[in-house]
């Protein structure tokens, strides 16, 4: 796994992406949207943190 070091702002905003190892023809995210939905809540309850927004995408991949 990664050792990210990240600057210490009070207030500050961070983006980040999530992808899933097998993208394509994954519904996932998109069909048990309860899963993550429960992990995001689980982990806020114990750690002090906003989250603005959040998208979760279908497969959008176009093949040409």
């Amino acid at each position: 796994m990664a050792d990210y070091r990240r600057f210490q702002y009070p207030g500050a905003t961070w983006f980040f992406t999530v992808n899933l190892a097998e993208r394509h023809g994954n519904g996932l995210l998109t069909d048990r949207i309860d899963l993550p939905r429960a992990a995001f809540a689980q982990v806020k309850s114990h750690h002090a943190f906003q989250i603005d927004a959040i998208v979760v995408l279908p497969e959008h991949y176009i093949a040409f």
